[in-house]
């Protein structure tokens, strides 16, 4: 690439979001620094370089100085949806995080985007607290004029290789849909990943300055059932029979769901599930330039 180089850290580089995150990026010439875990195995694109760092421990600025120290932006996409052993919600969606802003604010790193969440306003799950802390710290930072920082709030991100994305896939097989009654009608306004991808490429070349938040969302609002159907419907199957759960009953297989952290179902999950997770599309199209695209358009299988 001609001229100075433009280099980007990007954590949780090898995560769904962030693998397409990368890939926008090395499309629009960016150089690429991937923030990984040091166990991580799983290859990178050519020319990315691999930066080693723990979101569950490294909770003080001082250890992340040199690692963002000659990037002109830094993009955080780290997350969890579920806790597991060693993996503490509060540590990697907003200790850790929070020690990220620092440093990017002492080093002079200005461009900090958070991938965050478009969540319910009374949320009172740890996913949804353990966020807004660290979408806080980085607020903060901004407002005293230390960081041009975007908190980024997508609504349900879809594409290959997401686990809520196989989720509804799997879900969309089957001929009868059991479905908790507290989720049968709030919405969502799924978003293509490769869309939200785009939008961070977009805020990395805007004159400045960036909006404090921007809400990520597709083109189409869908009740959780009219969208598994619509995927349903996308593959050629005939419309499944809804069953809905009693109340009682959603609540006790988020819970037996609670046993097994390694897939998405669970008592946050319900939680989040529960209540309506939608937002005005314009901004994000003002900033694409275009409608998103919608996430029926080439569903994964």
């Amino acid at each position: 690439m001609n001229g100075p180089v433009r280099r980007v850290l990007v954590c949780g580089a090898r995560g769904f979001i962030g693998r397409h995150i990368v890939q926008a990026l090395l499309q629009a010439g960016f150089t690429v620094r991937a923030g990984v875990r040091a166990s991580s195995t799983a290859p990178l694109p050519a020319g990315v370089e691999p930066c080693f760092m723990d979101f569950s421990r490294d909770t003080r600025p001082e250890p992340w100085h040199a690692r963002v120290a000659d990037c002109e932006a830094v993009i955080n996409a780290v997350g969890v949806l579920r806790e597991q052993a060693g993996q503490s919600m509060d540590a990697i969606h907003h200790a850790v995080p929070a020690a990220l802003f620092s440093a990017c604010a002492n080093t002079g790193v200005r461009r900090v985007l958070q991938v965050s969440a478009l969540m319910p306003p009374g949320s009172r799950t740890r996913y949804a607290q353990s966020k807004r802390q660290a979408e806080a710290a980085l607020l903060a930072l901004r407002a005293e004029g230390r960081l041009d920082a975007c908190v980024l709030r997508p609504s349900v991100v879809f594409g290959e290789g997401g686990a809520s994305t196989a989720l509804f896939q799997r879900l969309a097989r089957l001929p009868w849909l059991p479905w908790p009654a507290q989720a049968v009608n709030p919405r969502i306004q799924p978003i293509r990943v490769e869309d939200l991808a785009q939008a961070c490429v977009r805020l990395l070349d805007a004159p400045g300055p960036l909006p404090a938040t921007l809400d990520l969302v597709g083109p189409a609002r869908y009740t959780l059932p009219d969208f598994i159907a619509a995927l349903r419907q996308r593959h050629g199957g005939r419309p499944a029979h809804l069953l809905v759960l009693p109340a009682a009953l959603g609540t006790a297989s988020a819970r037996m769901g609670d046993l097994c952290p390694r897939q998405p179902w669970g008592s946050e999950t319900l939680a989040l599930l529960g209540a309506d997770n939608i937002a005005d599309a314009a901004p994000l199209q003002a900033l694409l330039g275009r409608v998103p695209r919608s996430v029926l358009e080439g569903a994964p299988a």
